[in-house]
C-alpha cells in the first residue's frame, strides 16, 4: 500500500479533474480494438449512444438518461467486455436552421450568390432575437458555413459537459451526423432503398410547417390545445329544395371544397347521398357522400371536405378518389388563382377577397362574406381542440400537395408491418412495457415516413432529374451517382454521362435541392458509429449493438426509424437491448421542457455538489420511471454526496490497519460480515444483468451503511491491537471488503472510488475486474445478530441518558438459545464498542438488552 498517497483529509474537491485528465492521459476507456478482435463478437460490449442534438443546450434530462447508460457500461467493462462506447453530435435539422437564424440574425436565400467576406450582423440570440423580416438574406452556402461553425461550438460545450459528467465515453470514436463519412453513409443508405424500391418519390398532400417551408413527418407531429369555433354555413341544394348546414372550424378553405360527407348510417342524410349542392359564396357543385370517418355527434353530423383543412380530409380525398383544390402555398397565404371550378364574377370577387391573405386573415375575410351574404347562421361559437403542430413549430401545420421523397415503412405493407412487430419481440426491453409503445407506434402508422425536407442544412438528397425538351423536369429520368462518388451535393456536382454547362437546359438535368430529414441519417447511428461499408472488421465486431439507450418521447421517431433501417439493410433488430429512461419532471410533477421554462441546466448543480452526487440521484432512478428534480432542494443529490464522502473516509479509516503477511480471515465476525458481502455481489450482480441499476445500488448502499455504522466500529480495537489474534483476520476482511464495495459502487461513484482505489491498488478500479465471491465460508445470520445486540446496546445507553463513550460494568444479552450463541462469537468486539466489563446470557423470546450497570463516571 502507498501509504504516502493518502491524504490527511480526504475531499471530493479536485478529484473531477484530476482523475479526467489521468483517464485521458492512459487511454483508461479507450476501445481495444486487438483485444476485441482476439476474443470475437461475444467479447465486445456496444453502445448505440444517442447523438444530443447541437442546437442549444443540454439540460438536467441528458445528465440523467447519460448516466444510466454510463452505469451499465461501466458495469459491463469490469466484467471482461471489450466495450464499445462511441459518442455522436446531431449536427443538422430544423432545430440548428432555427437557432442559426435567430444567434446570427439572419436567413437562408438560396438565390443569392456566396459571399467569402460575409461577417454576421451580431452573435449571442436566442429563439426570439430578431424577427424573420428583419434577419438579412445571406447564400446557402454562407448559411451552412454559420451552421457549421455554431454546431462546432455547441459540440465543445457538449463534450465538456459530459467529460465533467464522468462519462466513459471513447472520445476517439466520435461522429458528427453533417461530416463527409455521414452523408456518404447516408446517401449509400438511401441508394440502396431506392434500388430495393423501398424509396420512392411521390406528389401527395403534405404536412407543411410555414414557417420552416418545410414537409414534416407523422413522427414529428403534437398535438396543441388551440382556441378556435364552430361557423354553421348553408351549402344549397342545386335542385332547389332547401340548404344543408355544416359546422366547420376552418371557413376560410370554402373554396377548396370539394365535398360533404357524412356517415353511411345517419338518416337525415341518407337521402342526399348522389345529389350535389353548391358551396356558399363560390357556387361550386359538389357531391354529397357517404364515409364511416363522418361522425353523427360531431357538429351537425355533416362536414365538408376541404382540400386539405386536417389528416381526415387527406383520408377522405383518398378514398374517395375526389378532386384536388389547394388554395394554400407554401408560405401558408392563400394563393392568388382561384380553382377553376370558380366561374362565376361573384365568386370570382369572394376569392379576390382572400387572395393573398394569411390563414387568419383569410378566415375573417371569408366570415365577413358569408355574414354579408346570409350564409352564416347565426354567430360563431368559440371552444378549444386539438391542432397538429411541428413539435419544434410555433404556428399550426397546414397541408399542401407537395413532390417529395418516401421511404416504406409498413404503414401499407403487412408484411413489412408484421416484421417490424416481430422484430421488436425479439429484443429485450428495459422496462419491459415500453415494448408497447412501439408496437402501439408500429399498428398506427398512416403513411409510409417522409424523408425529404425543403431545408439547407442537411445531408443532400443523392439525385438529379433530366431536363424535358422545355427544360421541365422528368420525374420518371432519375439519375443517379456512382457509388465511389459519394458523397455528392447535386447542387454543385455533375451526375454521370452530363457536363457542368447541361444544368438547367432544356435536354440537361437539374439536381434535388432537397435534404434528408434529420431522423432519415439519425436512424443510420450504429452503421455511422460502427463503420458499416466503411469498416467491415468493426462492424462485425460491434453490429448488431449490445445497447440502444434512450429517451421514451422518441421510440416513435428514433427507435423505430433505426429498427427500419435495419430490417431492410440487414434483416435484423439492430441490437439485443433497448434501455428507456424516464422523464425529468419538477417538484410539481411536470414533464421538464423548453417550452414550459421548467429546464434545469446541469452545470451548475455539477459545480455546487459534485459529479457523483448528481450521479447518484441519477442511478436512484430505475429505468422507465420519471424522477422529480427540485434545484433548490435536491434531497437525493445530497444524499449521494455525503455517500461519496463517507466513501472517502471509510477507505481511510480502513487502509489505516495494516495487513500482516500471510493473513486469513479466522474470525467468525469477519467471515460472517464477507458472506453478507458476497451475498450483495450475486444480488448485484443480478440487477445490473437485468438493467436495475437502483436496486444494485440500493443493496450496495445499505450493506456499506451497515459495514461503517456497525461491522466497522464492532472490530477496530481488535484491528488496531496487533498483540490480538484475531487482528489479521479483521485487517484482512476489512481490506477485503473496502475493495468490494469499491468496485460494486465504482459504475456510479466514478471519482470517489477511483481516489481510495489508488491508494491502495495498482491500475483504475474501473478496469479492475468486477468482485466475485470471498469464499470465506462464513455464516451471515452471524452479522445480522452481532449487528442487533449492538444497536441494543447503543439503545440501552441512550435510554440510560448516557453518553456511548461510557463504560458498563455489567450487562445482560437476552434471546433465543440459537442467536446468543452466534452473538457469543463476536463477544470481544462487543465488549470492546461498548466498553463493557461483563456479559451474561438469558434465554428470552427475542433479542434485548436487560440489566444494564453503568460504570461510575470519574471526575
Amino acid at each position: 500500500m502507498a501509504d504516502a498517497l493518502i491524504p490527511d483529509k480526504p475531499a471530493l474537491e479536485g478529484l473531477e479533474s484530476k482523475w479526467s485528465d489521468r483517464w485521458d492521459a492512459e487511454g483508461t476507456y479507450l476501445f481495444d480494438r486487438l483485444r476485441a478482435a482476439q476474443a470475437g463478437r461475444e467479447g465486445v460490449f456496444s453502445v448505440d449512444t444517442p447523438p444530443p442534438t447541437a442546437s442549444g443546450s443540454l439540460h438536467i434530462g441528458h445528465v440523467f438518461s447519460y448516466t444510466h447508460t454510463d452505469i451499465k457500461v461501466r458495469y459491463e467493462r469490469m466484467r471482461g467486455k471489450s466495450v464499445f462506447y462511441p459518442m455522436g453530435w446531431d449536427d443538422n435539422g430544423l432545430p440548428t436552421e432555427r437557432r442559426v437564424q435567430n444567434f446570427y440574425g439572419v436567413r437562408c436565400d438560396p438565390s443569392l450568390p456566396y459571399d467569402p467576406d460575409f461577417t454576421p450582423p451580431f452573435e449571442g440570440g436566442d429563439n426570439k432575437s430578431t424577427k424573420a423580416a428583419d434577419q438579412i438574406p445571406i447564400s446557402r452556402r454562407n448559411f451552412i458555413e454559420l451552421c457549421e461553425s455554431l454546431t462546432l461550438e455547441d459540440e465543445k460545450h457538449f463534450e465538456a459537459l459530459f467529460r465533467q459528467l464522468g462519462l466513459s465515453v471513447d472520445w476517439t470514436q466520435t461522429y458528427r451526423t453533417i461530416s463527409d463519412d455521414t452523408i456518404r453513409t447516408s446517401q449509400l443508405a438511401f441508394l440502396r432503398n431506392l434500388e430495393r424500391g423501398e424509396a420512392y418519390q411521390a406528389l401527395a398532400p403534405t404536412l407543411w410547417d410555414i414557417d420552416f417551408r418545410s414537409a414534416i413527418a407523422q413522427a414529428e407531429l403534437e398535438d396543441r390545445e388551440q382556441p378556435a369555433a364552430y361557423h354553421r354555413v348553408a351549402f344549397h341544394k342545386t335542385n332547389g329544395s332547401g340548404d344543408v348546414h355544416i359546422e366547420t372550424t376552418r371557413p376560410e378553405l370554402l373554396a377548396a371544397c370539394v365535398a360533404l360527407v357524412a356517415h353511411p348510417d345517419d338518416e337525415r342524410y341518407q337521402p342526399l347521398f348522389g345529389t350535389t349542392v353548391r358551396t356558399p359564396l363560390f357556387e361550386v357543385e359538389v357531391p354529397v357522400l357517404a364515409h364511416p370517418l363522418a361522425q353523427k355527434d360531431k357538429g351537425s353530423g355533416i362536414a365538408m371536405i376541404c382540400t386539405f383543412g386536417d389528416v381526415t380530409d387527406i383520408i377522405w380525398w383518398r378514398e374517395l378518389d375526389l378532386p384536388n383544390r389547394t388554395i394554400l402555398g407554401q408560405d401558408g397565404r392563400v394563393i392568388a388563382d382561384a380553382p377553376d371550378v370558380i366561374v362565376t364574377d361573384a365568386a370570382r370577387a369572394a376569392y379576390a377577397e382572400i387572395a393573398g391573405k394569411t390563414v387568419f386573415s383569410a378566415k375573417k375575410a371569408v366570415v365577413d362574406l358569408l355574414r354579408a351574404s346570409g350564409e352564416l347562421d347565426g354567430e360563431p361559437k368559440p371552444f378549444t381542440h386539438a391542432v397538429k403542430f411541428f413539435e419544434k413549430g410555433d404556428r399550426p401545420l397546414e397541408i399542401v400537395s407537395t413532390r417529395q421523397w418516401y421511404l416504406r415503412n409498413g404503414a401499407r405493407d403487412q408484411d413489412l408491418r408484421d416484421r417490424l412487430i416481430s422484430l421488436g419481440t425479439e429484443m429485450a426491453w428495459h422496462p419491459d412495457f415500453m415494448r408497447v409503445r412501439y408496437e402501439n407506434w408500429v399498428g398506427g402508422l398512416t403513411g409510409d415516413w417522409l424523408v425529404s425536407r425543403q431545408r439547407f442544412f442537411g445531408v443532400p438528397i443523392p439525385v438529379w432529374y433530366g431536363l424535358d425538351e422545355n427544360g421541365d423536369r422528368d420525374y420518371d429520368r432519375v439519375i443517379t451517382p456512382d457509388l465511389a462518388s459519394l458523397p455528392v451535393d447535386p447542387t454543385t456536382d455533375v451526375p454521370p454521362g452530363y457536363t457542368a454547362d447541361q444544368r438547367g437546359l432544356a435536354g440537361g438535368f437539374e439536381g434535388e435541392k432537397d435534404i434528408f430529414d434529420t431522423w432519415a441519417t439519425s436512424s443510420l447511428t450504429p452503421q455511422l458509429a460502427g463503420g458499416w461499408q466503411r469498416d467491415e472488421e468493426l462492424w462485425n465486431l460491434v453490429a448488431p449493438f449490445d445497447l440502444r439507450p434512450q429517451g421514451q418521447d422518441i421510440i416513435r421517431t428514433w427507435l423505430f426509424s433505426t429498427m427500419l433501417r435495419s430490417a431492410l439493410e440487414d434483416g435484423r433488430a439492430p441490437w439485443t437491448d433497448a434501455a428507456i429512461s424516464g422523464f425529468i419532471v419538477d417538484p410539481d410533477r411536470k414533464k421538464m421542457s423548453k417550452s414550459k421554462g421548467n429546464v434545469v441546466t446541469p452545470a451548475d448543480i455539477l459545480d455546487q455538489h459534485g459529479t457523483d452526487a448528481v450521479r447518484y440521484w441519477s442511478a436512484s432512478s430505475r429505468l422507465g420511471a420519471d424522477a422529480a428534480f427540485d434545484p433548490q432542494n435536491p434531497t437525493q443529490v445530497k444524499i449521494g454526496r455525503r455517500l461519496a464522502i463517507k466513501v472517502l473516509n471509510a477507505a481511510k479509516f480502513v487502509l489505516s490497519f495494516p495487513v500482516p503477511e500471510g493473513a486469513e480471515v479466522t474470525h467468525a465476525l469477519d467471515a460472517a460480515m464477507l458472506a453478507t458481502l458476497d451475498g450483495v455481489v450475486r444480488e448485484a450482480t443480478k440487477a445490473f444483468d437485468a438493467y436495475d441499476h437502483a436496486r444494485a445500488l440500493e443493496l450496495t448502499e445499505q450493506f456499506f451503511w451497515t459495514f461503517c455504522d456497525d461491522y466497522l466500529e464492532l472490530v477496530k480495537e481488535r484491528a488496531y491491537d496487533r498483540t490480538d489474534v484475531g487482528q489479521a483476520s479483521a485487517a484482512l476482511a476489512l481490506r477485503t471488503a473496502l475493495s468490494t464495495l469499491l468496485r460494486l459502487l465504482a459504475p456510479v461513484l466514478v471519482f470517489a472510488t477511483e481516489e481510495p482505489w489508488s491508494w491502495f491498488n495498482e491500475g483504475s478500479v474501473h478496469t479492475a475486474p468486477w468482485p466475485t465471491d470471498s469464499g470465506s465460508g462464513g455464516d451471515p445470520a452471524v452479522l445480522s445478530a452481532v449487528s442487533a445486540a449492538l444497536i441494543g446496546i447503543r439503545r440501552a445507553k441512550t435510554e440510560a441518558k448516557a453518553s456511548q463513550k461510557t463504560p458498563v460494568r455489567s450487562m445482560t444479552i437476552t434471546g433465543p438459545t440459537a442467536t446468543l450463541a452466534l452473538v457469543q462469537l463476536a463477544e470481544g468486539d462487543l465488549k470492546a464498542v461498548g466498553r463493557i466489563a461483563e456479559i451474561t446470557y438469558a434465554d428470552a423470546d427475542a433479542l434485548g438488552i436487560s440489566d444494564i450497570e453503568l460504570a461510575p463516571q470519574e471526575v
